[in-house]
C-alpha cells in the first residue's frame, strides 16, 4: 500500500470565472399625480363627485389641455356615444341635482355653525375656588378630549370631559381660566382654530348664598 507521507496535495480548482448579468434598469421616477382642488379627486373621477361644474371651471382655467381631453365636445361625443339624446339630458339634468343639493347641504351646514355658541363658564365653588367650564365646541369642529388635553396642558391642572345638567358634553378646567381660554381662541391655538370669536360668550356663575 503506497505512503501517503510524501504525496503531494493537489492543488485547488481555480474559481469560475462570474459572467456579468445584464446591467440594473434604470430608476423609474414617481408618478406624478393631478388632484382637483375643488374635489380632491384626480381629474378624470371629478364626475363622480358632487361639485362638477366648478370641477370643470377649474381645470379649464388652470390645465385647458385635460379639460379639452375629457371635456371637449369630441370627449363627450364619444363618452356618450351610443346614449340617445332624452338619455344624455337625463344624465345632465341628475347632475345638476345633485350639485344643488350638495351646495344646499353645505350651506344649511354653514348656517348652522354660524349660529352655533361656545359658552365659557367661570363657576365659582367653595371657599373662592373656581372652574371654568367650556360648552359648545363641537359645534366647530373641535375634538373635545383633545381640547381637554390641550387645556390641561397649558394650565398645569385638571381638564375633562363631562355632561352638563342638560345632558351635552362639555369641558370642565379647575381654576379661573375663562380669560385664557378665550385669548387661545381668539388666537386659534392648537385644536380652537376656526372658532368665530364673534360666537363665543363668556358667562359668571356665583355660587348661591347658603348652598353647600
Amino acid at each position: 500500500m503506497p505512503s501517503k507521507k510524501n504525496q503531494t496535495p493537489a492543488a485547488p480548482a481555480p474559481a469560475a470565472e462570474q459572467s456579468e448579468g445584464p446591467p440594473p434598469p434604470d430608476p423609474v421616477p414617481p408618478v406624478q399625480l393631478l388632484y382637483c382642488s375643488v374635489c380632491s379627486f384626480p381629474p378624470e373621477y371629478c364626475e363622480f363627485g358632487s361639485s362638477l361644474t366648478r370641477c370643470k371651471e377649474w381645470l379649464k382655467e388652470n390645465h385647458p389641455d385635460l379639460f379639452d381631453k375629457y371635456y371637449s365636445d369630441d370627449a363627450l361625443t364619444s363618452k356618450v356615444g351610443t346614449l340617445s339624446l332624452e338619455a344624455q339630458a337625463k344624465l345632465e339634468e341628475d347632475t345638476a341635482k345633485k350639485e344643488a343639493k350638495a351646495v344646499a347641504k353645505a350651506d344649511a351646514a354653514l348656517k348652522k355653525k354660524l349660529a352655533s355658541q361656545v359658552t365659557i363658564k367661570r363657576i365659582e365653588r367653595n371657599k373662592r375656588k373656581h372652574v371654568t367650564s367650556i360648552h359648545g365646541l363641537e359645534a366647530f369642529g373641535v375634538d373635545l378630549k383633545k381640547a381637554a388635553k390641550q387645556f390641561s396642558s397649558k394650565f398645569a391642572t385638571g381638564s375633562s370631559v363631562t355632561k352638563n345638567l342638560q345632558g351635552h358634553d362639555e369641558i370642565v378646567v379647575q381654576g379661573d381660566v375663562s380669560d385664557e381660554i378665550l385669548e387661545m381662541i381668539e388666537a386659534g391655538a392648537g385644536v380652537l382654530k376656526g372658532i368665530p370669536v364673534d360666537n363665543v360668550e363668556v358667562v359668571e356663575e356665583k355660587k348661591k348664598k347658603g348652598g353647600d
